[in-house]
C-alpha cells in the first residue's frame, strides 16, 4: 500500500524533525514558549526520535502489519488528545506562541492519523479481495 507508506514515512520524518530540534536546541524551543525549563523539550524530543524510530519500520515492513499502525494511531491519537487537554485547561505557564505552536503540531497529528486510518482502512478492505 504505497500511499499508507508515503503517509508513515512524512510523519516518521516530521516526527524525527521536531524530535531532533528539541533535543539539539532546547533552549531555543524553551525562549520560543516563554519558560527556562529545557528539560520537558529534550524529554519529548527523545519520545519523538523514538517513535519516529517505530515509525520507519513500521513503514518498511512488507507486508504492512495492521498491528503496528494501529499502535501509531493509538499513539499519534493520545498525543492530540493531550495536546487539546494541554490547551483548554492551560496547564501550562507557557506563550500564546507556546500554545499556537501545540495546537498546530497536534491539528498535523491529526492529519497524520487520520491519513494512516483511511490507509489501514484501505489496506484491510484489499486483504478481504
Amino acid at each position: 500500500m504505497t500511499t499508507l507508506r508515503n503517509v508513515l514515512m512524512i510523519n516518521a520524518i516530521s516526527s524525527g524533525l521536531t524530535g531532533s530540534i528539541l533535543v539539539i536546541a532546547p533552549r531555543f524551543v524553551a525562549h520560543l514558549f516563554a519558560t527556562s525549563f529545557t528539560q520537558p523539550f529534550v524529554a519529548v524530543g527523545m519520545f519523538l526520535l523514538a517513535f519516529s524510530t517505530l515509525v520507519i519500520v513500521a513503514a518498511l515492513q512488507n507486508p504492512l502489519r495492521a498491528g503496528m499502525i494501529n499502535l501509531i494511531i493509538v499513539l499519534d491519537s493520545s498525543w492530540v488528545i493531550a495536546s487539546v487537554a494541554v490547551i483548554i485547561l492551560q496547564l501550562l505557564e507557557i506563550s500564546a506562541l507556546g500554545y499556537f505552536f501545540i495546537a498546530g503540531v497536534a491539528a498535523w497529528v491529526l492529519l497524520m492519523a487520520y491519513f494512516q486510518f483511511g490507509g489501514l482502512r484501505q489496506l484491510a478492505s484489499s486483504d478481504r479481495k
